[in-house]
């Protein structure tokens, strides 16, 4: 997904905030893995 910065202001680094953007979004599918893996885990384990 592109996003038109021209219209943005000056002070902001665009390439900065779209790499931080797109490591968040990156280790939230990483957390949410976890979270289906470890609740599999204790439904089987503890069940």
């Amino acid at each position: 997904m592109s996003v038109d910065t021209s219209g943005g202001h000056p002070a902001m680094d665009y390439a900065e905030h779209n790499r931080t953007y797109q490591n968040f979004l990156a280790w939230a599918k990483v957390g949410v893995v976890f979270c289906v893996v470890l609740l599999a885990g204790m439904a089987y384990f503890l069940v």
